[in-house]
């Protein structure tokens, strides 16, 4: 059977990009069960209330849910198990330091598989509070709007043309 190449979104968090302001990125693997796999190839996880929190020097995502497989024995997975995150230890030293200086937390923005590895994208992020989100909220609707006059007038200097 070929080997799987490619990325494939599983899953992906809209709601932290809305309730908090992304510094940085991170691509990490994740320590998964057989059936864990499985359910996420079916795109049964939802990332809803996730984050990754540090326990004796290794990063752990809790809150993930990945529904229980279907054809499954006892050997099923429990679907909101904490899981370990795979990162390199000087990026997980980094990332440490960073949220210890306060105010930062990890959230995992999607879930994906690359090249068959199921992989998180982590974020170094920064809680908004709610003014802030009405503002985000406003700049982007007054771009979509400039964008949109932009495109009508370039459309009429189109049909003028011709």
């Amino acid at each position: 059977m070929p080997r799987e190449t490619g990325r494939t979104l599983v899953a992906s968090n809209k709601k932290a990009r809305h309730d908090y302001d992304i510094l940085k990125t991170y691509e990490a693997g994740l320590v998964l069960a057989g059936t864990e796999v499985k359910s996420l190839r079916a795109g049964r996880v939802s990332l809803v209330d996730a984050f990754a929190q540090e326990h004796d020097g290794e990063l752990l995502l809790h809150g993930l849910h990945i529904a229980e497989y279907g054809f499954g024995t006892w050997t099923n997975h429990q679907p909101r198990r904490t899981r370990k995150v795979l990162l390199r230890r000087v990026e997980i030293d980094r990332i440490l330091d960073r949220t210890r200086e306060g105010g930062l937390t990890l959230v995992p923005l999607s879930l994906y598989f690359s090249d068959g590895w199921a992989k998180v994208e982590l974020a170094l992020a920064k809680g908004r509070r709610s003014y802030d989100k009405r503002q985000a909220i406003a700049e982007r609707d007054a771009k979509r709007e400039i964008a949109r006059e932009f495109g009508r007038r370039l459309k009429g200097a189109r049909a003028r043309r011709a």
